[in-house]
């Protein structure tokens, strides 16, 4: 329970910075829906929390790779719904995209390696875009010094715990 205190802490300040950064996301090449499931896979960080100058705000990407195929079948399933998708089906790699390549991708037979590193790349530098943004607004809040520190407290706990 302690390992989420210090995210508990920034649930409003995350709500803000969502809406703050929606134009930014309409303007990526994900749409709403898989930006959603992007950020479910994201979790943040605050890197050397323990010193105050070098404290950072991090995107912890390591879990993208399981779901960047799944990214592709949301859209393919918003497309079939009749919803669009902010990727648009023809951008990027050339093919002709649509229900057919989602198929095939979803029983491995597509050739999708480049565009799924393609679209890991880009996810994690989102991220971490957001998690720049977030910092910049507890820091303009004022709160990100009680949210480095309280990260602080939990890393200290976490390796304390660790120990025994």
């Amino acid at each position: 329970m302690s390992k989420s205190s210090w995210t508990d802490q920034i649930v409003g300040e995350r709500m803000t910075v969502d809406q703050e950064f929606s134009s930014r996301v309409a303007s990526s090449q994900f749409s709403n829906q898989q930006w959603s499931l992007i950020m479910t896979a994201t979790e943040f960080k605050i890197e050397d929390a323990d010193e105050p100058e070098q404290a950072q705000l991090v995107a912890d990407t390591s879990k993208l790779e399981q779901i960047i195929p799944e990214l592709e079948n949301v859209d393919a399933g918003m497309g079939a719904m009749g919803g669009a998708g902010g990727a648009g089906g023809s951008s990027g790699s050339g093919g002709s995209g649509g229900l057919v390549d989602s198929i095939k991708g979803a029983l491995g037979m597509g050739g999708g390696g480049n565009d799924h590193e393609e679209q890991r790349e880009a996810a994690e530098q989102l991220t971490q875009e957001y998690a720049d943004e977030l910092q910049t607004h507890l820091e303009s809040s004022g709160r990100w010094e009680s949210v480095r520190e309280a990260a602080a407290a939990e890393t200290a706990d976490d390796e304390a715990d660790a120990a025994n």
